[in-house]
């Protein structure tokens, strides 16, 4: 029986692929990698199939215990950690020190062609420690319209970024759970491995706005801006510096860059097509009122 350690198990992504892996009915046994045990309890549906366990990025005395005995990670990269050289280094040699070879680690479309954004520097250490892996490298999350970018929808109708006409792929959480899941339970099959999840419509901002401007009866802006007014307005507004950086790298960077690929990977691994950005606002409508 494999023991398979999921980290950022209370995040949006970490949910699904518990909520996936528990629905394979696969006899592997799962441990959710948390902050605070009961916190945690309270997020993540009771099943007698999971079993907590103290993780945290930044405490690296939590790593030993929760990779006892662990033979697969679930990896991810909090958006607020942006160092990989100060949480992610110990993180991984913590790996070898504790015998845990087989990584499945949420990458981003594009980590391979730019060194300059964390996740290509994750990668790099887990190749560099010659750990077995799959990097799951999904395109833009359709997600982002309900966490990150919602506070400006709700309260100046707005979305700001400096995005310019950039497309974006678009891919729902949902679909990248459901993937990651099957991938960790398959290891071998697909092992040392990059794939690439993606939705199959690349759209920029002015369109997905459009299309919220569909179901909501207050319409909603794209507002483009310079990425120096971009991090002065995100300052302002509290957001942490390494966030910022990223979410401009994320925005940015694709003004210069071809349209992102589009892949079928998903359909091929679980015969469904990915979520379209219509469904998504229609399901999710409710919140961008």
């Amino acid at each position: 029986m494999d023991r398979i350690l999921i980290t950022g198990a209370t995040g949006n992504i970490g949910l699904e692929v518990i909520n996936y892996l528990v629905k394979l009915e696969s006899p592997s046994k799962i441990f959710a990698g948390v902050r605070n045990i009961e916190k945690a309890k309270q997020v993540i549906p009771a099943n007698i199939r999971i079993e907590f366990v103290e993780f945290d990025f930044k405490n690296p005395h939590t790593f030993k215990k929760a990779l006892s005995s662990i033979d697969r990670v679930f990896l991810l990269r909090p958006p607020h950690i942006s160092d990989i050289e100060k949480y992610f280094k110990p993180l991984i040699e913590s790996f070898i020190k504790n015998n845990v070879r087989q990584v499945v680690f949420l990458s981003v479309q594009g980590a391979e062609r730019s060194s300059i954004i964390p996740h290509n520097k994750i990668e790099k250490l887990i190749t560099g420690y010659g750990l077995d892996y799959i990097f799951v490298r999904p395109s833009y999350f359709m997600q982002n319209l309900t966490t990150t970018l919602l506070p400006d929808i709700k309260e100046k109708r707005q979305i700001i970024l400096p995005s310019g006409s950039a497309k974006f792929n678009w891919i729902d959480i949902k679909n990248i759970g459901e993937a990651c899941a099957i991938l960790i339970d398959k290891f071998s099959e697909f092992q040392n491995q990059a794939i690439e999840i993606t939705g199959y419509e690349n759209k920029n901002f002015d369109t997905v706005v459009s299309l919220i401007n569909q179901v909501v009866t207050k319409p909603i802006h794209f507002k483009s801006v310079n990425p120096l007014a971009f991090y002065r307005i995100k300052k302002s507004s509290g957001m942490a510096k390494g966030m910022i950086i990223v979410m401009l790298l994320l925005h940015f960077l694709p003004r210069f860059q071809k349209e992102p690929n589009i892949s079928n990977f998903y359909e091929n691994l679980t015969g469904k097509r990915p979520t379209s950005l219509r469904e998504f606002i229609k399901r999710e409508s409710a919140k961008f009122h």
